[in-house]
């Protein structure tokens, strides 16, 4: 079933919608929540409340997550509005409403789930001995910095996997009909030859002169528009386990004694150099196959006792393992477990000494004949060389522990001298940094700055803060960091004085009105090339199709392919908005050539994930409908209470 998540990873999150389920990495700050203002309660299901944290949290990582994939392109506009806040809140409600249906369901996760999800965690897979079991002090150890016991934290992972249970259930049991999918992927190959003639906004700017009034009405109607942010300079302290790392500096002492209780952390695992003879006989081979290949196993030892020193010549006749039978046998150097050979095969090898040949080995593949070239003990690492691994490995540790320490510390100092940085600053050796801030992030800053945290920012611009000038409370946004800022300036937003800025609203005017104008042009110039079906004025036609627009926008596409193929040349119109209007002329339409079997299996297995997701779509809208949803209102610019 794990396998069956991973490989259906993008379509589950889907149908998740924007749920933010558990985490099942060692990230977030555990344990100190109850320091943090969580009473607002922005929703209820089912009576069960979901806090303005949980709320922040959510939208703070649907923003990174955009930051992240659209890099220089990312627009925070895009995504602080109220349409985007409402879609993070639906996403927590469907999770609430997801996971009262999977306890009505009585759907939990076994044991063995529970394992291999632990056991494919990259934290905990670095965690391993070199016999290959986990290192259970460390494991707790890691665990405990995060305040939790290896049982609390199973408990989250068997959650998560419990709620992914109903969305597995519903991708399983979607399906397209091979001819639908013919027929659409044959609709998609189709091409559309077309000519282009835009009329540029540009182009009318010149018929555009606007007299004073009329800036004036219009800077009047858009005053917003020109209105300056509301700005803040703060001074700020950032507390994370590397600011405490500078008191967490473990001595000498403390590396040897890690070394001395660890042994095992620091031991290469015996190894040897393996050459081998091989003769197929699978465990599914019959009797018979079996002792035809042992009996020539057995013949082939008896010419290489014969001839000890030509091992190498004797495997490349005799091997049935062609690429290891071109090297003479040699398999390179192998640990326990590192083969297919299996326990039987590892035993044997490790029994030999350097230039031993083995008897006939048996194994689940068939027989072998082995040889050790060379063998390398297991060995201790001299402490020399892991020393400075050791100290930056505690170093971590002590700063987390340290962190976790004084996380309350540090809150309740910020928050009981209102007045200065100055006191946490000191007490916990941080520098005071000083940036100035608006209420939205600021796109032009890293996507990991504490400054672009929406939590964050919701606080600087508090009354407490911008009028009583006292200290944030400390925030925590998320990766074991808290933040907490001072306002020293405060300047609201503004409206500029139309003299200061009568150029940047000519140009808004000038922009507005030649769009119009090219509009209307372009409105009449396609009444009369319906008509008279001149090509006059047009680009050269060029071939276009769903996947490949050749530069059109998304709605000229559209627009290209609703033309009727029954009644070509056709022209279709299109308004391009602030570029101006551009006009469409479709010669010919050219049928997809035959999609191959490959491309129409993987197009029929994505209009079945397609599927999947209306139907879980609508599964978890049912769901939600017979719900009990409460909505506070805090999260839009629109209050909304009731019950659905």
């Amino acid at each position: 079933m794990l396998d069956f998540f991973r490989n259906h990873q993008r379509l589950m999150m889907a149908l998740l919608l924007l749920i933010v389920l558990p985490g099942l990495g060692f990230v977030g700050i555990q344990g100190f929540r109850g320091f943090f203002d969580d009473s607002a309660n922005v929703a209820a299901v089912n009576g069960h409340k979901i806090t303005r944290v949980e709320f922040d949290g959510a939208f703070r990582q649907q923003i990174d997550q955009a930051r992240q994939a659209l890099g220089g392109q990312f627009d925070i506009k895009m995504f602080d509005t109220p349409d985007h806040r409402k879609q993070v809140l639906d996403g927590l409600i469907q999770q609430r409403v997801l996971a009262d249906e999977t306890q009505r369901l009585h759907l939990t996760a076994s044991d063995n789930a529970v394992r291999e999800a632990l056991m494919s965690d990259p934290m905990i897979a670095s965690l391993k001995k070199p016999d290959g079991s986990i290192d259970v002090e460390r494991y707790a150890q890691l665990l405990s910095f995060q305040g939790m016991t290896p049982e609390q934290y199973q408990e989250r992972v068997r959650y998560s996997l419990s709620l992914q249970q109903i969305p597995a259930s519903i991708v399983s049991s979607a399906f397209t009909p091979k001819s639908l999918a013919q027929h659409l992927s044959e609709l998609a190959a189709q091409q559309r030859e077309v000519q282009a003639l835009v009329l540029k906004t540009s182009d009318f700017a010149s018929k555009v002169q606007p007299t004073d009034a009329q800036l004036a009405a219009y800077y009047d109607a858009h005053k917003q528009s020109f209105a300056t942010p509301e700005t803040a300079t703060i001074q700020y302290l950032v507390y994370s386990p590397a600011a405490a790392a500078a008191s967490a500096q473990p001595t000498d002492a403390d590396v040897k004694k890690f070394y001395d209780d660890n042994p095992t952390h620091f031991r290469t695992e015996a190894q040897v150099r393996v050459s081998h003879i091989f003769f197929a006989a699978a465990s599914s081979a019959s009797a018979a196959d079996k002792a035809a290949a042992k009996t020539k196993a057995e013949q082939v030892l008896a010419d290489v006792k014969a001839h000890l020193d030509q091992f190498a010549q004797i495997a490349q006749k005799s091997s049935q393992d062609a690429p290891s039978a071109a090297k003479g046998g040699d398999l390179g150097f192998i640990t326990r477990g590192s083969t297919a050979g299996g326990k039987a095969f590892d035993d044997a090898a490790f029994a030999l000494k350097q230039g031993d040949v083995s008897g006939v080995v048996q194994s689940d593949l068939g027989f072998h004949i082995l040889k050790a070239t060379e063998v390398k003990p297991a060995a201790v690492k001299p402490f020399a060389d892991v020393k400075d691994q050791i100290a930056a490995e505690l170093k971590q540790q002590y700063a987390s522990k340290a962190f976790s320490d004084n996380a309350e510390g540090f809150t309740s100092t910020v928050y009981e001298k209102a007045k200065t940085l100055q006191p946490a600053a000191d007490k916990y050796k941080l520098t005071i940094q000083t940036a100035t801030v608006t209420p939205t992030p600021n796109p032009q800053l890293p996507p990991t700055s504490p400054l672009n945290n929406p939590k964050f920012l919701v606080a600087v611009f508090a009354n407490d803060a911008v009028k009583n000038q006292n200290n944030t409370q400390a925030i925590d946004i998320g990766n074991n960091t808290l933040i907490s800022a001072r306002v020293t300036e405060y300047k609201p937003a503004a409206v500029p004085a139309l003299d200061t800025i009568k150029d940047a609203v000519r140009q808004k005017v000038v922009a507005e009105q030649a769009a119009e104008f090219a509009k209307k042009d372009g409105v009449a110039k396609l009444a009369e090339l319906q008509k008279s079906k001149s090509a006059d004025g047009f680009t050269p036609a060029q071939k276009v199709s769903r996947t490949q627009s050749q530069g059109l926008t998304p709605a000229a596409l559209s627009a290209v392919y609703k033309v009727d193929a029954k009644t070509l040349p056709a022209y279709v119109g299109v308004d391009l908005g602030a570029d101006g209007y551009a006009i469409y002329r479709v010669n010919a339409v050219i049928p997809g050539s035959a999609v191959d079997p490959q491309q129409l299996a993987a197009a029929q297995q994505q209009m079945a994930q397609v599927d999947a997701q209306s139907e879980g779509e609508a599964y978890l809208t049912a769901l939600r409908d017979r719900s009990k949803v409460k909505l506070y209102g805090t999260t839009t610019s629109q209050s909304q209470d009731g019950d659905n």
